[in-house]
């Protein structure tokens, strides 16, 4: 993701002040210092879910905005509400900046409605990820499903586990699979004993992700608070 991000900022002509890497490996420096947050108007984050706090304390201490599409660390939402009170950055998180898996959202959010009257219809869903993804189900699983819950009045409690027992109408089962070098694949199924409604979003490549991130930055520029990728989204349909 880092190689993409610096790939679409030179594209827009932005400069790119410091490569942070841990491991010190394809990074200019292995932590993020006052000099170089000086320099830098936004940090775009794509890092381990175990960092992301760390990280927000100190882009709130070096007043620095940024955008977060680490995954995984969203239990822990209240305690970086209390760490971002303490500045006036700007923070922008999500789960998948994908423009193309934005409109997806949308289209799932519309298609949890449209069934509402019509209970034949089950709903369920899966993901496919490259055998390195650490997290599972992803977060943009995740995402979905709970679009669905909020705009489906049938399913009530998101099922992520392996079932060895029927599935209970109130439930939403979205399962995972990972293997091979599958950027990312997200489905979701409007089922009945008639048809079967299918829609898949696939990512061919982090690209999508990584423009998706430049264009957050961009729109973060000269504002304060926490935002997610939602509130971008809505500005820019708006």
């Amino acid at each position: 993701m880092g190689r993409e991000v610096e790939k679409i900022l030179k594209e827009r002509n932005h400069t790119i002040t410091a490569k942070i890497d841990t491991d010190d490996i394809e990074g200019t420096a292995d932590a993020l210092t006052e000099s170089t947050a000086s320099r830098a108007e936004v940090a775009i984050e794509f890092s381990a879910s175990h960092a992301v706090l760390p990280n927000a304390e100190k882009y709130s201490r070096l007043g620095l905005n940024a955008v977060v599409g680490t995954t995984g660390w969203y239990s822990s939402i209240d305690e970086l509400k209390k760490i971002l009170d303490k500045s006036s950055i700007g923070y922008s998180y999500g789960s998948n900046f994908s423009i193309g898996a934005q409109l997806f959202f949308k289209i799932v959010e519309y298609a949890a409605r449209l069934t509402e009257p019509f209970p034949q219809y089950d709903i369920l869903g899966y993901e496919i990820h490259h055998k390195r993804k650490k997290d599972s189900p992803s977060g943009t699983a995740h995402s979905i499903a709970d679009i669905i819950l909020k705009n489906n009045s049938r399913k009530k409690k998101i099922i992520t586990e392996k079932l060895d027992r029927a599935v209970k109408k109130d439930e939403l089962h979205f399962a995972s699979v990972r293997g091979g070098e599958i950027p990312g694949i997200h489905t979701v199924l409007l089922d009945s004993y008639a048809d079967t409604i299918q829609l898949t979003h696939s990512a061919r490549n982090r690209g999508g992700f990584a423009l998706g991130a430049v264009l957050a930055a961009e729109w973060l520029q000269g504002k304060s608070g926490i935002y997610t990728v939602n509130d971008f989204i809505d500005c820019i349909l708006k």
